[in-house]
């Protein structure tokens, strides 16, 4: 079990939620304000492991994640997908006509665009975290002032849910991915996702000769996601997960996609996350990989 895990946000935020879930309540949480030091602390070896979300199944992929993934000698070790649920919170006695401000993390707000919307009004500030947002109403006490939240942060400050399950969907989960530094990571033998990123020429049908070859394999291609090459305007590289039963189906394609790309890297190998019918359809929960119990 790891003794420190880096993670971005505060005390009542959704990435503590993830980590005590995947790690369980004995590593220390490092709470970082940004993505890039969840990372540098993972890179340093300040963290023994880190927790990043990568993507919300409202408002989509966060973009500069991907590009620290190709840019830093980190390892994916497992996965998370955690059910959210947003909620309007606010001090106590505090009414929604009393409402002037809302404030959380740009993600949490976009998440609850149909609710917003429905208040003109309402100023809209973004901030670093959610819990952040909470634990400083808390604080601060400013009259006038609700944030974007999860009952976690309301129960850890004191505040009052004006308004329950706000987002757009009750579907709504995030994923979050478990970072190593590259070096320390054993081979999983339970594995059965890889994230790979690739790079094929710049040329009509490129992207198309390695879809092909993924699906001849039979592998499920559960993510795509485009990312813009530094210095090269208009081209842009590919993260893709693929799922498979062994890894010989994983050594198999990665031998395949060779010719057709001109960069290919594996990213990581992990155990796949499992529904958690408890949650509905939607709702994932990962087992912790058996290299960070150990």
């Amino acid at each position: 079990m790891p003794n420190h895990v880096s993670i971005q946000g505060f005390k009542g935020s959704f990435h503590e939620v993830a980590a005590r879930q995947y790690f369980g309540a004995e590593p220390e949480l490092l709470a970082c304000a940004t993505f890039a030091a969840v990372v540098a602390h993972v890179v340093n070896g300040s963290a023994d492991a880190g927790l990043m979300a990568m993507e919300n199944s409202l408002a989509g992929s966060i973009l500069p994640n991907y590009l620290l993934l190709e840019r830093h000698a980190i390892h994916i070790t497992g996965e998370v997908y955690l059910p959210i649920h947003q909620h309007l919170l606010a001090l106590p006695g505090t009414t929604l006509a009393d409402v002037q401000a809302v404030h959380s993390h740009p993600m949490a707000l976009r998440q609850c665009g149909d609710f917003l919307d429905r208040h003109p009004h309402w100023k809209l500030v973004e901030t670093d975290d959610t819990g952040h947002s909470a634990q400083l109403l808390a604080e601060t006490r400013t009259p006038g002032v609700a944030v974007v939240a999860g009952a976690q942060a309301a129960a850890q400050f004191g505040l009052h849910i004006l308004a329950p399950a706000i987002h757009d969907d009750p579907h709504n989960y995030t994923r979050f991915l478990v970072l190593q530094r590259a070096e320390t990571v054993l081979p999983d033998p339970d594995a059965d996702k890889a994230s790979l990123y690739f790079y094929a020429s710049h040329a009509p049908g490129s992207l198309a000769k390695v879809l092909t070859r993924v699906a001849a394999h039979g592998l499920n291609l559960s993510k795509l996601q485009s990312c813009p090459r530094p210095s090269q305007p208009w081209h842009y590289g590919f993260h893709a997960d693929v799922e498979f039963d062994d890894a010989g189906q994983l050594r198999a394609l990665l031998t395949d996609l060779a010719p057709v790309t001109e960069e290919l890297r594996v990213l990581g190998t992990y155990h796949r996350g499992q529904w958690n019918t408890a949650e509905g359809p939607s709702a994932r929960v990962a087992q912790a990989s058996p290299q960070l119990l150990a």
